[in-house]
Parts: C-alpha cells; structure tokens; sequence
C-alpha cells in the first residue's frame, strides 16, 4: 500500500526492508529529517536504533516522532509493568513501559517540543510521546 501511494507523490521515495536496529546503507549526516512512528516500543535495541538515527541525521536535522510509552502516573506505570511481559508476545515484541523520552535523550538528542497526552483506549496502552528533537554534536 505505501509503495502505490509514493508512486504517486511525486518525489522519489526509497523503502528499505531491514530491521531497524541495523545499519542503514546511508552516509553519515545525511538526511534532513528522520520521522518515526509508533515503532521504538517494539525494536528490538531501540538504543542503537536511535543511534543510527543520529548518524544518518545531518547537524542541524531534526528528528520527528511519536510513539507511546511509559505514563507518568504511578498506577498506569505498575499496569504498564505488569502486562509488557505478556503484551511483548501478542504485540509484535511490544513494550508498553519504555520512557521514549528518556532513550531519545540518552541517544544524543535534545528535546525542541515534547507534547505528552493519552489518546483513547486503555491508559497502559495509550500515554503518547510527540515532539521534535535535535542531535547534539
């Protein structure tokens, strides 16, 4: 579906079927941007996934994001803990108590805009984390 669609945009648009916590056959400060959606919780390394991130991102680049992850309130984080063992099996290796915004920061990024909000649905699956983010160095 999403290779008929590029087909169509009028820009060239190149898929790369890969793990994403591989290398990217990609220079080093590359790209211009990064945008990545609802994936960190299920990548395997998301450590050297957003590694990668920063190595292909070009100096002034910004990296687009938002995934869910770990919610700040102490009740949803123990239910968050408590099903991610068995939720990581159902979902696609899934895991509903990552701190996205913590593994960005330890990746070398700094936070420009970070919006956190719950959409509908169950809060142990629905803390969102949005934003735009930069590499430092």
């Amino acid at each position: 579906m999403a290779r008929k669609r590029a087909a169509g945009v009028g820009a060239k648009v190149e898929f790369l079927l890969q793990s994403a916590d591989e290398r990217l056959p990609v220079q080093n400060a590359s790209m211009d941007s990064v945008v990545m959606t609802w994936t960190l919780c299920s990548i395997g390394d998301a450590s050297k996934a957003l590694a990668e991130v920063k190595r292909v991102l070009k100096p002034e680049g910004q990296f687009i994001f938002i995934e869910h992850g770990r919610s700040p309130e102490q009740g949803v984080a123990a239910w968050q803990d408590r099903l991610t063992p068995m939720w990581k099996r159902i979902a696609g290796g899934c895991h509903l108590n990552r701190k996205i915004d913590e593994l960005i920061a330890q990746a070398g990024f700094q936070m420009e805009e970070l919006r956190n909000f719950y959409v509908r649905g169950p809060r142990p699956m629905t803390y969102m984390y949005q934003g735009i983010a930069r590499r430092l160095g």
